[in-house]
């Protein structure tokens, strides 16, 4: 079994800064891309982010190019997101989420395995 456990979410103010971490653990699986998403209340879940996890190449939603940043650290199976310049409409729960084979890195349907999210809120 795959667990993928998010932490670093919370309150900020516009503009500020949050940094979120997604740790994974369990058994070992093939890892083509690992990404991170978010849903609003009344909103469809929506791709924020990727990284292919063998060759580094990183992948933004267009709402969050220039303002966030995926990485992540193999030896500690950890994929983080940088998030700043932080804005209302950031507001929602941030899922992980990985994926063991190669696809449309937007969609939903290729990541396997899923965290439970974590809340990040952003205040006017």
């Amino acid at each position: 079994q795959v667990q993928l456990v998010e932490s670093g979410g919370g309150l900020v103010q516009t503009g500020g800064s949050l940094r979120l971490s997604c740790a994974a653990s369990g058994r070992s699986f093939s890892r083509a891309f690992m990404g991170w998403f978010r849903q609003a209340p009344g909103k469809e879940r929506e791709f924020v982010a990727a990284i292919n996890w063998s060759a580094g190449t990183t992948y933004y939603a267009d709402s969050v190019k220039g303002r966030f940043s995926i990485s992540g650290d193999n030896a500690k199976n950890t994929v983080y997101l940088q998030m700043n310049s932080l804005k209302p409409g950031d507001t929602a729960a941030y899922y992980c989420a990985a994926a063991p084979r190669f696809g449309t890195i937007r969609s939903s349907s290729i990541y396997d395995y899923w965290g439970q999210g974590t809340q990040v809120t952003v205040s006017s």
